[in-house]
């Protein structure tokens, strides 16, 4: 089943896993050329060719995804990861006995993981109702540490013949481009958005007919004090204007909203600041004295998130 999964970046073949080497078909190639991908020593495999890359380091930097690995680790942003693993495992658990019966493996793609934080939620979460899950990027720095958290756990694809005794959802991290994805047409169950790129044609390309997606967005008054503190001039979250851009692939099934207080320290407001658009939208003085004032008393602040669940249209 995996053969018909993937495809090659380069010709669009069949794109066929192993441990060491990920190799395409050639079939559509006119010189039948076949195109070889090696797996990283960390376990991910780099998909995104040179003429899909917009910059020489696209996504996210080091300095940001360590931001974001200290901040998300002491649980600031815990609900919403709860909440996200909670809408997948029910949509899942109804798509299930469809696949078991029809003898599919259930797959899920987080496009834009990042570093993991929700993916790695997800795989535990839904362990018992999700086979394949695709952690997708185009930063190569925040799949090196995806990566290395998935092989320690024991997630990676390939070291699943060592543990036939439990089931366990096996995780595929790929450095690619969300606009190209290397993914058969209407080979995946579910992708999930989370503040990443909302790419509608693509997205409904990939997913399996009546597919489904979820969308984390901020909500109106994200950050808020936050955002007062760095800016003259604040605008406001516009969570749902790209609803109108989904609508001719997908219908909006359901919404959720969950918010939290957050009692941050100095190092804990530098982090957050680092890991959003505020760390080079915000003048550096503005920075600063925010900082210098957190250093005599912890600031208080809002996070507010939308999660938007939507299902492929079923004319498509």
């Amino acid at each position: 089943m995996l053969v018909s999964l993937f495809i090659c970046p380069l010709c669009q073949s069949l794109l066929q896993p192993a441990s060491d080497t990920w190799r395409c078909d050639g079939s559509l190639n006119p010189k039948q050329t076949v195109h070889a991908f090696d797996v990283a020593r960390q376990g991910y495999v780099n998909l995104l060719p040179v003429q899909q890359k917009k910059s020489k380091a696209p996504g996210d930097s080091q300095a940001s995804i360590e931001a974001r690995k200290r901040f998300l680790n002491a649980g600031h942003y815990e609900p919403l990861q709860v909440l996200i693993g909670q809408q997948m495992q029910q949509l899942l658990a109804q798509d299930k006995p469809v696949a078991e019966k029809d003898n599919q493996p259930v797959n899920w793609l987080d496009i834009g993981c990042g570093e993991g934080y929700y993916t790695q939620a997800m795989a535990q979460m839904g362990s018992d109702i999700l086979d394949i899950l695709i952690a997708a990027d185009i930063s190569k720095p925040a799949l090196v540490e995806l990566a290395k958290v998935s092989k320690a756990a024991g997630r990676l694809w390939y070291q699943q013949h060592k543990k036939m005794s439990t089931k366990t959802t096996v995780i595929y991290p790929l450095v690619t481009s969300a606009a190209h994805l290397p993914l058969r047409d209407r080979s995946v169950t579910g992708i999930s958005s989370i503040f990443s790129p909302i790419l509608p044609k693509a997205f409904a390309d990939v997913l399996t007919d009546e597919g489904y997606l979820i969308i984390a967005k901020p909500d109106g008054g994200h950050l808020a004090s936050m955002r007062d503190a760095l800016f003259d001039d604040v605008r406001e979250h516009d969570s749902d204007k790209f609803l109108q851009e989904l609508a001719p692939y997908f219908k909006l099934l359901d919404t959720h909203r969950v918010s939290t207080e957050m009692s941050l320290s100095a190092n804990e407001l530098a982090d957050l600041m680092t890991m959003t658009p505020y760390a080079y939208r915000a003048k550096s003085e503005k920075r600063q004295v925010l900082l210098e004032a957190v250093e005599k008393e912890a600031f208080r602040t809002e996070a507010k998130f939308v999660v938007y669940v939507l299902q492929k249209a079923s004319d498509l």
